[in-house]
């Protein structure tokens, strides 16, 4: 059977009635208020990324958890919470990606906290460096149940690969690679799908070819070629691709740059998902790196009641009337892409 579509299949065994209702709820609210100009929503989030942790080994250049450049603490997210916040959600939510910032096997109780959601039936997935892919770990991720496991490897080789994933090890890539398609042959186990994401920039754009034939020889399902986000790209950055397809931004006439997409003011990820940082804050989606848009505290309120509070309805209105007046809004290429 073709990889990607037992993976399509999987993901699909997870729906429930209640949770193909909740999105429905989402889909019809989300079309309604692009429809009315008014702020209507039904349901609770199909999808949430949840954040294990924000250490990281590596120091890549345009990641706050490399730079070090966060305001908000480094920690490590609580058993407890995920528990309670899992647990409340679990009827409705469908997909639960275990990545914000930072790499979740540092989390002492990642694949733990991994096998607490499968046993709910709920898609799990997560992105990671394969540093800390050992033979125990390796082992230990396929008997989680994990669904989607992203590796990301910026580069076939080390001289290419540690321009951007700086601090990083290949060969390390490679050999957690190795084993967790051996531990998954070997326990007979279809999940998880496995994929290569390559960050396109320039140092590497030379190599995608490579990736595709390294990923078939290690047995690795899925290949996925992914736009680099550059923070200060205005005046240009030694990251962003010649190769226009992979580039997020385009060379004006005056030299300097500009984002690709129109902002539109709309954002289908404002209803259908959020993030939760490791310290249990709600913040709106991906874009918000360092948590400045807080819809909540989990620590304080149940999800149910951040979730629908006023001060998120006024996030998304204020999103659908001038979202490109919100700052983290102005780097986006997400959100518009489905329903734009």
């Amino acid at each position: 059977m073709n990889r990607n579509l037992r993976d399509g299949i999987n993901f699909f065994s997870k729906v429930t009635w209640p949770r193909a209702w909740n999105a429905s709820k989402n889909v019809g609210s989300y079309l309604e208020s692009k429809l009315t100009g008014r702020t209507i929503h039904r349901g609770l989030p199909v999808a949430i990324s949840i954040e294990p942790t924000t250490s990281c080994n590596l120091r890549c250049p345009e990641c706050p958890s490399g730079l070090r450049s966060f305001t908000r603490p480094t920690g490590m997210l609580p058993e407890k919470l995920f528990k309670q916040t899992i647990d409340e959600l679990s009827d409705t939510l469908l997909y639960l990606i275990f990545y914000f910032q930072g790499e979740p096997y540092l989390h002492p109780k990642f694949l733990d906290l991994v096998k607490y959601a499968s046993n709910k039936k709920i898609y799990t997935a997560t992105s990671t460096n394969a540093h800390y892919l050992t033979d125990i770990s390796a082992k230990q991720t396929i008997e989680s149940g994990l669904d989607r496991m992203i590796i990301s490897i910026d580069g076939t080789t080390q001289e290419v690969y540690e321009q951007y994933r700086v601090g990083g090890n290949l060969n390390k890539v490679i050999e957690g690679t190795k084993k967790i398609v051996h531990w998954k042959r070997e326990l007979k186990s279809k999940t998880p799908h496995i994929i290569f994401q390559f960050l396109v920039v320039k140092p590497n754009e030379h190599q995608l070819e490579d990736v595709k034939k390294m990923a078939k020889e290690l047995g690795v399902d899925e290949v996925a070629f992914k736009t680099a986000q550059i923070y200060d790209y205005e005046n240009g950055s030694s990251l962003i691709p010649t190769i226009d397809k992979y580039a997020r931004y385009e060379q004006q006439s005056n030299g300097t740059y500009k984002i690709k997409n129109k902002l539109l003011d709309h954002c289908w990820k404002m209803w259908h998902s959020c993030v939760i940082t490791w310290d249990g804050l709600v913040v709106p989606c991906c874009f918000d790196k360092d948590a400045e848009y807080r819809m909540g505290d989990l620590k304080q309120k149940t999800f149910k009641e951040v979730w629908q509070s006023e001060p998120y309805q006024q996030f998304r209105k204020s999103l659908t009337n001038a979202r490109a007046e919100i700052e983290m809004c102005k780097n986006c290429t997400e959100g518009t892409k489905i329903w734009g």
